[in-house]
């Protein structure tokens, strides 16, 4: 069965000078509309204990473009500007929902972006050109778009390397057969299944750092505001981007093979920001990506029929026994194989957590034979 979703197509873009210096200029303009809007709304409560939203953010940003000193907030379209307080009204309910943190001043360094809405654009025979270009985009389409994009977004990475993001809405056939699996995260295998099967972890970090080190104490000795710092800080923004790129491209094989593969995914609940406290595995947790990674799962089961099935986080899946299921046995972390006392069995510590997982995910039932 075929059915709709939204889904978001990134392609690499090498625009023109001309091009580049109207992004940058648009960027820095919804930096300034983003941060000002931020602080109108931060002090209408503090101080006047007023409530500040969209409607009265959009109306500082019609007042502020008549005035005299920001006159040039009128020579980049209007459409990111709006979006980026839209993006900030957003951000304040997340924050006030619960699900995110308070939203931060945009900086001038670091990645920059500006979405543009359907009023911002035009698409048109495989031409993309946003709103105040002569010419479009010169865009690396690697793969056709399945409609008309929604929105677009421009990008500029801290490698100095640009993309951009089309909102489609794409068409996918929904799966059917496969199995249930069960799913124990950890730091010396990445992941480990209830079949048996260990994935490695790749480490991209681990594997980078001494290089990426190296880039960083050369940047430390690097004067303020030369030229030679800026090369250096770009050597340094590409290192982390071969990390992030290699990461995001190895969690995206992996879940979408497990999606494909199985009818249920069970798999445990973790709190990453409470063991990132940890200082002794923090950089390792981090590397390892769990949290993106569960992300995925959830929305491409969504995308594909599937079931992800989210553990409590309280559940004791390696201190149980997934033979008779007996329970309480004291493990430390050193314990990577131990025999239970009941009945005797020997366990793989992750394997055995991950047939718990399972089991719990399905309803308390085991799936292996002979239980």
């Amino acid at each position: 069965m075929l059915k709709p979703v939204e889904a978001a197509y990134r392609f690499r873009i090498y625009p023109t000078p001309e091009q580049e210096n109207l992004l940058n200029r648009t960027f820095g303009c919804v930096r300034v509309v983003y941060n000002r809007a931020r602080a109108l709304r931060e002090a209408a409560w503090t101080e006047r204990k007023e409530r500040c939203g969209f409607t009265q953010t959009n109306a500082m940003l019609t007042a502020l473009k008549k005035q005299p000193e920001f006159v040039w907030l009128n020579e980049v379209s209007s459409v990111p500007l709006q979006q980026a307080l839209r993006h900030l009204d957003v951000a304040y309910r997340n924050f006030f929902q619960r699900r995110a943190r308070y939203p931060k001043f945009r900086r001038k360094d670091g990645p920059q972006s500006a979405e543009f809405t359907k009023s911002g654009f035009t698409y048109r025979d495989g031409r993309l050109k946003l709103a105040k270009m002569a010419e479009p985009l010169d865009v690396v389409w690697s793969r056709d778009l399945p409609s008309e994009p929604t929105t677009v977004t421009v990008t500029r990475e801290a490698d100095g390397r640009w993309y951009v993001s089309c909102r489609v809405v794409a068409t996918v056939e929904t799966l059917s057969g496969g199995g249930d699996v069960g799913i124990d995260l950890g730091l010396k295998d990445f992941a480990t299944l209830s079949t048996g099967e260990e994935i490695a972890n790749p480490c991209h970090l681990a594997k980078r750092q001494k290089r990426l080190a190296r880039l960083q104490r050369r940047l430390s000795k690097k004067e303020i505001g030369s030229q030679n710092r800026a090369k250096a800080k770009l050597k340094v923004a590409r290192a982390h981007a071969s990390v992030r790129h290699a990461r995001s491209d190895f969690l995206h094989q992996l879940s979408t093979r497990l999606i494909r593969e199985n009818q249920t995914v069970c798999v445990e609940t973790l709190s990453v920001n409470g063991m990132l406290r940890a200082k002794l595995h923090s950089r390792s947790i981090a590397d390892a990506g769990w949290s993106e990674f569960s992300r995925m799962l959830a929305y491409k089961a969504v995308w594909y029929g599937r079931k992800v099935v989210k553990i409590d986080r309280f559940y004791p899946s390696t201190k149980n026994c997934s033979e008779c299921g007996a329970t309480g046995h004291v493990l430390t972390l050193d314990d990577r194989r131990w025999r239970c006392p009941d009945c005797g069995s020997f366990h793989d510590r992750d394997l055995n957590a991950a047939r718990n997982i399972l089991a719990a995910g399905t309803g308390g039932v085991c799936l292996r034979s002979g239980c």
